[in-house]
């Protein structure tokens, strides 16, 4: 007697754009596990993904992704309020000690190890903290790296305007002093290789290198003459940097960096009062 028996396979095959609430429709009605890891959100997968649910949702409520990341900005802001205001408040009290240190440093000289000992002494007593100011930096990188690849690797931030002379936030600003900030119909970034490009320094950049500057002004300079020297150039040094990076991305931080400075100058006029 011959027995028969047959089998089958179903293969499927996906080709168009990987947006990801598409993906994840997909992935919900065939039971493809991890099928929206098409799109490569890389290793802050469990922040990278909810801040891009976050983005969509708002550009849905205002029709614009530039907007979107304005209004994300202030909810990162809201949600580590607390924290950031209790680094500020620590920031003031090490700026109002400004005078106090530079008396231990008249006093005690080249010994770096009595002017150590004072130093401790004085943060002890005012209960001031002079690493507090890392704070704000540290809460936020995780919110930069996530923010970064939602910009490079989702293809609905493609092509996605701003206002003015932004028409895509996945891209440098375009303009720079190359094409006469705009008056040029020419793209340094889409022309320049990489290592020149950082050059070509756009409006978006200078802004976020402005409120950075005003920032370092509004913090404690280090102790250390050499240190303070070095903070000094930061500003400059990160505008460079942040001048081939996407424009959402210097959007974002340029906002962030204006409300820290609202937050803090209020902090401070508070204390000197």
């Amino acid at each position: 007697m011959l027995f028969r028996s047959t089998a089958s396979t179903t293969n499927r095959l996906f080709a168009g754009a990987k947006e990801v609430r598409l993906l994840d429709s997909y992935e919900d009605k065939l039971g493809i596990a991890r099928f929206d890891r098409a799109v490569d959100f890389g290793w802050f997968y469990w922040l990278t993904k909810p801040i891009f649910y976050v983005l969509d949702f708002f550009f849905r409520l205002l029709g614009n992704f530039g907007l979107a990341i304005l209004l994300l900005t202030l909810c990162v802001k809201a949600l580590f309020f607390p924290l950031a205001n209790k680094s500020y408040r620590a920031m003031s009290k090490m700026k109002l000690l400004q005078p106090e240190i530079e008396k231990l440093k008249a006093l005690h000289g080249n010994d770096q190890q009595k002017m150590s000992q004072a130093m401790m002494e004085l943060y002890r007593k005012s209960g001031a903290n002079p690493l507090a100011g890392c704070l704000p930096v540290i809460i936020q990188i995780p919110v930069f790296f996530a923010l970064y690849k939602v910009l490079f690797v989702t293809i609905e931030m493609r092509h996605a305007p701003f206002f003015g002379w932004i028409h895509d936030l996945s891209a440098p600003d375009p303009t720079s002093i190359l094409n006469l900030f705009g008056l040029i119909p020419y793209n340094p970034h889409a022309v320049l290789p990489s290592f020149i490009a950082f050059l070509s320094i756009g409006v978006w950049p200078i802004l976020y290198g402005i409120t950075q500057w005003v920032q370092t002004k509004l913090n404690p300079p280090p102790p250390d003459p050499v240190q303070a020297k070095m903070f000094s150039f930061m500003p400059l040094i990160f505008t460079f940097m942040f001048a081939t990076f996407p424009a959402g991305l210097v959007i974002y931080y340029a906002w962030n960096n204006l409300l820290s400075v609202i937050q803090q100058a209020y902090i401070i006029d508070r204390k000197s009062t």
